[in-house]
């Protein structure tokens, strides 16, 4: 098993584990996806269990070798979905993924990745190819993200900075984006599901997860 992610990891989950419920202020509510002990709430997105590159290790959830993508068992509408991640390169976090086996198509996703001087519609906090952060709000160490979706509105908010406020609605067009720019996407992002499962994207990298949960909102 990797040791990059280790160094200090329990002190680090102990942290983690005291500040969690200060995120969204009370516990009432959520649902814990990854409690730093199993991946009962995860699948590999045909019901299987996720396969074996993805490692829980000091509490951590890591993808430590070729292990295809990893899904929620349940779906999420509107939401707050809470998490961090550590990489050392390319991965995404997905949510309201109707088709997890076409998530580009079927899903939104923000980008996570190394931090980069020029934000980008592919740099970290992205949403990916639709929409670059406003700043780059990414440490090279532990991330904490901040996802809303409420109808066609999402913000994502990057240690504690709003990184993206986004209204689908104005993706009205497939294969466009609001500025004019090109995207990938075959139908209109207006058009894509709002509700679906959340995923965690292999991409290469070695990549850590902690802390995952989702409050569902009415």
């Amino acid at each position: 098993m990797t040791k990059r992610f280790t160094t200090a990891a329990a002190l680090l989950l102990a942290i983690g584990f005291l500040v969690a419920s200060a995120w969204g202020g009370e516990d009432e509510g959520w649902i814990t996806l990854f409690d730093g002990k199993d991946l009962s709430a995860w699948d590999n997105g045909s019901g299987k269990p996720p396969a074996d590159g993805w490692v829980v290790e000091d509490g951590l959830l890591i993808r430590e070798k070729p292990a295809g993508y990893v899904w929620s068992k349940q779906s999420f509408g509107d939401f707050i979905l809470e998490l961090e991640f550590k990489t050392e390169g390319n991965s995404g976090v997905f949510f309201r993924t109707g088709n997890p086996r076409d998530c580009v198509q079927t899903g939104l996703e923000m980008q996570v990745d190394r931090p980069r001087d020029t934000p980008s519609k592919h740099s970290v906090g992205a949403l990916y190819d639709a929409l670059a952060p406003s700043k780059n709000a990414a440490v090279a160490d532990w991330n904490k993200v901040v996802i809303t979706c409420r109808g066609s509105k999402v913000t994502i908010e990057l240690n504690g900075e709003k990184i993206i406020e986004a209204d689908l609605d104005q993706w009205n067009q497939a294969g466009q984006n609001p500025d004019g720019t090109k995207n990938k996407f075959r139908t209109a992002l207006k058009d894509f599901p709002r509700e679906g499962k959340i995923g965690l994207q292999e991409h290469g990298a070695v990549v850590a997860y902690r802390n995952i949960r989702v409050k569902p909102l009415k």
